[in-house]
């Protein structure tokens, strides 16, 4: 059952919008194409939006256009890990998605599964990775695992490693893309993403690739990459997948629209991933798949996540 929504009240409530995107990220791409999405939905609607490709001169750009509240569509580094929404509430501006702090702790994956692990909720073992690394003690130990920058999303940087010499190459490819990396104990099994829409589940999604893992290609490029909507889960395992994902969303303050990443294992346990507080809207991406199943199209999507935090209502 979805909350019932005004979207005429929500376009008077509006006032005047801007759509954050670009920036300097490794996601700058996503970014774009997320934030043109979105400012066009807004016109759609009759908001009053404008758009702001994020750069130096960005202080300066926002105080000529005086927006009343800013629709964050910025990914990676300086967008969703908490920079930006420091930024924003020292000048008074509200903003979409989750505060400082649960952005920050999201966008740092070793940071995430601390909080995780001090809750007792499930997470793969995992090691940091520097040039000091022992790269046959942490293959001894995780075995097949997936190689990733700390910081960073889209899946971009990301590569599986089963022996020394993989985790190394992996660990320098990694590096292009964040400047920390981590290996993470590879779960054999499905994978699943559940979006969390205003304090509501969404309808799980179950991710099929072609590739071996769900990467930037199987994302945002292939045509070939399988969702099934619901997730093709019994009762009890549902309950169970979504409770897990909002007891991570509530573990790092989350609040808003975010987007948990799980994956069962082969003793059918379910492994947290991490935490989007700022998932993609393009037309490839999850959170819109998910609504859509229970009626909620694109437009008013994008009005529910402006609604959020109007005023700033930040839990």
């Amino acid at each position: 059952m979805v909350k019932a929504f005004d979207k005429q009240q929500a376009v008077a409530n509006a006032g005047h919008v801007v759509v954050l995107m670009g920036g300097h990220s490794a996601e700058r791409e996503i970014s774009l194409l997320s934030g043109e999405a979105v400012l066009q939905s807004l016109i759609r609607s009759g908001v009053r939006a404008s758009k702001l490709d994020v750069d130096e001169r960005m202080v300066e750009q926002l105080s000529a256009l005086a927006p009343d509240f800013a629709l964050n569509m910025l990914h990676g580094e300086g967008g969703e890990d908490g920079v930006i929404q420091g930024f924003l509430e020292a000048i008074g501006i509200p903003y979409s998605g989750s505060g400082v702090l649960a952005s920050a702790l999201a966008m740092d994956k070793i940071r995430a599964k601390q909080i995780w692990l001090q809750s007792s909720l499930a997470t793969p073992d995992y090691e940091s990775l520097s040039e000091q690394t022992d790269w046959d003690a942490v293959a001894a130990r995780l075995g097949l695992c997936v190689v990733k920058p700390v910081s960073g999303g889209s899946s971009l940087g990301i590569a599986k490693a089963g022996s020394a010499s993989e985790l190394q190459m992996a660990y320098q490819s990694a590096l292009k893309v964040g400047a920390r990396v981590m290996a993470e104990r590879c779960i054999d099994g499905p994978e699943y993403t559940i979006g969390v829409l205003d304090g509501e589940i969404l309808p799980s999604i179950e991710l099929t690739a072609r590739g071996e893992i769900f990467d930037f290609e199987a994302k945002y490029l292939s045509e070939t990459t399988q969702l099934i909507c619901p997730a093709n889960l019994d009762e009890d395992d549902a309950l169970e997948l979504n409770s897990l994902a909002i007891a991570a969303y509530d573990a790092l303050g989350c609040s808003g629209t975010a987007r948990v990443d799980v994956m069962r294992d082969s003793q059918g346990c379910f492994q947290l991933l991490e935490v989007n507080t700022l998932p993609g809207m393009t037309p490839h991406s999850l959170i819109p798949r998910a609504a859509a199943e229970l009626g909620i199209d694109f437009d008013e999507l994008v009005l529910r996540i402006l609604a959020e935090n109007q005023g700033g209502n930040r839990r």
